[in-house]
């Protein structure tokens, strides 16, 4: 009996008694089910975190610090209070201070092995933002780090090449300013308000190229400038400001080799580290995320893999019931020169087979069942995170679950298959 007729002998017993061929496989079909949704869980949410929160730089740049605490000493005492500390910004914890970074230790940054080039992140505030004649919102200015993008509702990014101020708008603010939708802000002129040092009031006038859909965190009134509107921004802050001041930034951006391995990585952030200073990559700062889904979706794996285990043993439970219901069409076969391997290799493939069924059409049904489920909860409960596809299925990781579960299955048939393999045929024959 060569291979191709070992198959098809294996699928046509594999349904010669249909109950129970039929229940084992829904056993089956139950581990694989969860299996496929729980990994569509973790695929979704993953794809979620790098299309929104992953977009907060590129994956060569890296944010350095000088490090001064945060008002607390170790003991819980005050500290001394350190005269080039400075806020180390709005997504830091409360409190938090850096020591302000200038030219020097932008220079010392850049002599730094594996520094390609150095730029400072340049902090910009502004007082409202108004347009027409309409309310003035109180509103932040977020400066798109290197490599960072924008999620889009409509319009595109303001271009730092421009010459003329342009803006971005979080969609929080469409319709307090007046717009009617994301679309009928593209192309308006809205005022900036700011105040400099000697307490006196300027205006800024920038053209709004996007809407930014709402971040992770939450709604958010914090509009992304280009350059143009930056650097007006900038100077009127800087009025009344002593020079020196103007050179002292919370943090920068430290470009590094985009080639290098993690191990390189590793090694620039010491060498950052001996020169005092704290390096932080995008991956980094999503750590934290990406190992809270990942232990989430590693618990809900695991209740899978009980509930295909439990399967398993419905598995070797059907094909010894075959075994002993065929003893005397084993013994006929091996008696006509079928060797114990061919024999082993017959039952074998029924266990994959049957682990094949159930795993795919538990495949099946959990893709039909998340995408409708994602689609339902996207326009419900999940509106105020827009982009967000809270299942989805990866086909590599759909054909891995089903791999892992024909496995499971062929291990579960080895003792049923090996039990027929080593019959003594004129016994089986002699079975009654």
């Amino acid at each position: 009996m060569n291979t191709s007729d070992l198959i098809t002998t294996a699928i046509s017993q594999t349904f010669r008694s249909k109950v129970r061929t039929t229940l084992t496989i829904l056993a089956i079909f139950v581990g694989a089910f969860t299996l496929v949704l729980t990994n569509g869980l973790g695929t979704g949410i993953n794809r979620y975190i790098d299309d929104t929160v992953s977009s907060i730089g590129a994956t060569d740049v890296m944010t350095v610090t000088q490090p001064s605490g945060a008002g607390v000493a170790a003991g819980g005492g005050p500290i001394e209070y350190n005269p080039d500390a400075i806020a180390a910004g709005p997504t830091a914890p409360p409190g938090s201070t850096v020591v302000a970074l200038d030219q020097t230790d932008l220079d010392a940054l850049a002599a730094i092995d594996g520094v390609l080039r150095v730029e400072p992140t340049i902090s910009v505030n502004a007082d409202y933002v108004q347009f027409d004649d309409g309310t003035p919102y109180v509103t932040g200015v977020g400066r798109l780090v290197a490599g960072q993008t924008i999620q889009l509702a409509a319009g595109s990014e303001p271009d730092d090449s421009s010459g003329t101020p342009e803006v971005t708008l979080p969609l929080s603010l469409v319709e307090p300013l007046g717009f009617h939708d994301a679309e009928s802000a593209i192309g308006q002129t809205v005022t900036f308000g700011i105040t400099d040092a000697e307490r006196r009031s300027h205006t800024v006038e920038a053209t709004v190229t996007g809407v930014s859909e709402q971040a992770f965190a939450g709604p958010t009134t914090t509009v992304t400038p280009n350059q143009a509107l930056t650097d007006a921004l900038v100077e009127f802050q800087n009025i009344g400001v002593p020079a020196a001041e103007q050179e002292r930034f919370a943090q920068a951006s430290v470009f590094f080799d985009p080639n290098a391995t993690i191990e390189e990585i590793d090694a620039l952030k010491d060498r950052l580290a001996d020169e005092g200073y704290t390096g932080t990559t995008v991956a980094d700062q999503l750590g934290t995320f990406t190992a809270i889904i990942d232990g989430i979706v590693l618990v809900l794996n695991a209740f899978a893999i009980i509930a295909l285990l439990a399967a398993s043993f419905g598995i070797v439970n059907t094909l010894y019931m075959s075994v002993q219901e065929r003893t005397r069409e084993i013994g006929l076969m091996k008696a006509m020169g079928m060797g114990s391997g061919r024999v082993f290799s017959l039952f074998s493939l029924e266990a994959v087979f049957l682990g094949f069924l159930g795993s795919a059409i538990g495949a099946a049904v959990a893709i039909i069942v998340g995408t409708a489920l994602s689609s339902a909860l996207a326009d419900t409960l999940l509106a105020d995170l827009p982009g967000l596809t809270l299942l989805a299925f990866d086909p590599i990781s759909i054909a891995t679950v089903i791999l892992i579960v024909m496995g499971i299955a062929f291990l579960a048939g080895t003792l049923p298959a090996a039990r027929a393999a080593s019959a003594d045929p004129v016994e089986s024959l002699r079975y009654e």
